[in-house]
């Protein structure tokens, strides 16, 4: 909605009520509105506009036996008809300054459309009132004029299907509100959240982007081999439409180990992988929402392959091969998410496969990935606008890993069947601004002797909307 040629700013659009999907804005006095414009942004967004209330500030014009209200400085004409529209009218002059409370639609098609307010308040406004801006604390009236447009308030609660102003990516942060989200200020809030492990059908904010810088640290083992990772992973994403997400993902590593006889550390560019995103289901309801979506992503043979060599470390070639920060050459990755959201409760999950492809004669073994994402919004516990949200998640994270291969062959004790569980917090610290870090820790690990065993993975990061 903020990406409207009449809307302000999207830090000056207030979400007022989270759960109904009431929002104000005052929108740029120099610039027409449209109705029809502001529920069609809304339905690009995943969003059906109700209703819409308006206030203006402006003069009355009586021409035969129409009323219309004239807005400075845009001069839109407002036809005023139906509601309380003949008994607020009543007596009043032609040419009069007043400040009209309605509600708001568009009629008409092409060049017989028009602007239309059945009007249920009424005041007279006086000079020194318009002058002084005093029609409204947050009016924005121009003090020359002393006319505008001074407010607008729209509602997102249908009936049956009731749309409220959140993604179940956060509650919305979810909806409460989510990370899929629509071009308005709601959008950015529901936008905000997503789960930390598990894949989200949510689609961030559209038309705009996110940038997720995270560090993850890694503690893993194998007989008297400890390895410790340092991975730096840098995503950034962009939505062009309702329906469509691109993203790209940059990995940094750094891995160190020690036998107990030799010890070293290597760092090196990880491989970067590409992936686009299709939201294909989505369905809003009041302070709640379901959504579907599936990914493609490939991983591109990109990053350091070269493993400490075996005057370094006397370990079999496989294992070595482990201590880069890649895990094979060029992989597709196809991936199936969802996600439903009802008061403070966000459920979510994903089904993901890799196939994985030999660089420098190793890869590890081809993958099937589910996670599962449990979410509930524990702060605030009174929460009617959005801002402040903390989440406290609850992931869990099955892997099942098939055979490696090192030289071309298949290399026999490399597959894994992991379960692991992932508490965590996530706190929206601003519309555009997450803070989030969770710990996984190994349920189930039924791994191959030459398979690393990983006994924890605490992860760190932010989120930032663009």
């Amino acid at each position: 909605m903020s990406r409207l040629d009449y809307a302000p700013k999207l830090k000056e659009i207030e979400i007022t009520d989270i759960k109904r999907g009431l929002g104000v804005f005052v929108p740029k006095p120099e610039r027409a509105v449209s109705f029809n414009a502001l529920k069609n942004a809304l339905k690009k967004a995943g969003y059906a506009l109700d209703s819409a209330e308006i206030n203006v500030a402006g003069v009355l014009r009586r021409e035969g036996s129409e009323w219309w209200l004239v807005a400075a400085p845009s001069g839109q004409r407002f036809s005023l008809r139906g509601g309380e529209a003949e008994k607020l009218l009543a007596g009043v002059e032609s040419g009069r300054k007043v400040e009209l409370t309605g509600g708001w639609t568009t009629e008409g098609k092409g060049t017989a459309t028009r602007e239309t307010i059945a009007p249920r308040e009424l005041k007279h406004v006086t000079e020194k009132s318009a002058g002084a801006g005093e029609a409204r604390a947050d009016d924005g009236a121009d003090a020359a004029n002393g006319v505008s447009f001074v407010g607008a308030r729209f509602d997102t609660t249908p009936a049956p299907r009731r749309a409220a102003l959140a993604e179940s990516d956060v509650p919305v942060l979810a909806s409460v509100p989510t990370v899929s989200a629509p071009s308005s200020s709601a959008s950015a809030v529901a936008a905000r959240r997503a789960p930390i492990r598990t894949s989200s059908p949510g689609l961030t904010v559209y038309k705009g982007g996110a940038v997720v810088p995270r560090l993850y640290l890694v503690k893993q083992h194998l007989g008297n081999l400890e390895v410790w990772r340092q991975v730096l992973d840098l995503s950034v994403s962009y939505t062009p439409s309702q329906r469509v997400q691109l993203e790209v993902e940059v990995p940094l590593a750094r891995t160190s180990y020690d036998d107990g006889v030799n010890e070293g550390a290597n760092f090196g560019l990880g491989n970067i992988t590409l992936s686009a995103k299709y939201r294909f289901f989505r369905s809003v309801k009041t302070y709640g929402d379901r959504q579907a979506a599936a990914r493609f992503g490939l991983e591109l043979p990109t990053g350091k392959s070269a493993g400490p060599p075996a005057a370094r470390l006397n370990a079999p070639e496989y294992v070595r091969q482990q201590l880069t920060p890649i895990s094979g050459g060029l992989s597709p990755h196809f991936d199936l998410s969802f996600s439903q959201a009802g008061g403070r409760f966000i459920f979510g999950g994903n089904v993901e496969a890799v196939a994985r492809a030999e660089r420098d004669g190793f890869r590890l073994g081809h993958e099937l990935r589910v996670n599962t994402d449990l979410e509930y919004v524990l702060l605030p516990r009174n929460y009617e606008t959005p801002g402040g949200e903390l989440f406290v998640l609850f992931e869990t994270n099955f892997v099942r890993r098939g055979r490696g291969r090192v030289g071309g062959a298949a290399v026999e004790g490399s597959g894994a069947t992991e379960f692991y569980v992932a508490p965590g917090l996530q706190y929206a610290a601003h519309p555009r601004f997450v803070v989030e870090g969770s710990i996984q820790l190994p349920v189930v690990r039924d791994t191959g002797p030459l398979a690393l065993r990983t006994d924890r993975s605490v992860l760190l990061g932010v989120r930032y909307l663009f």
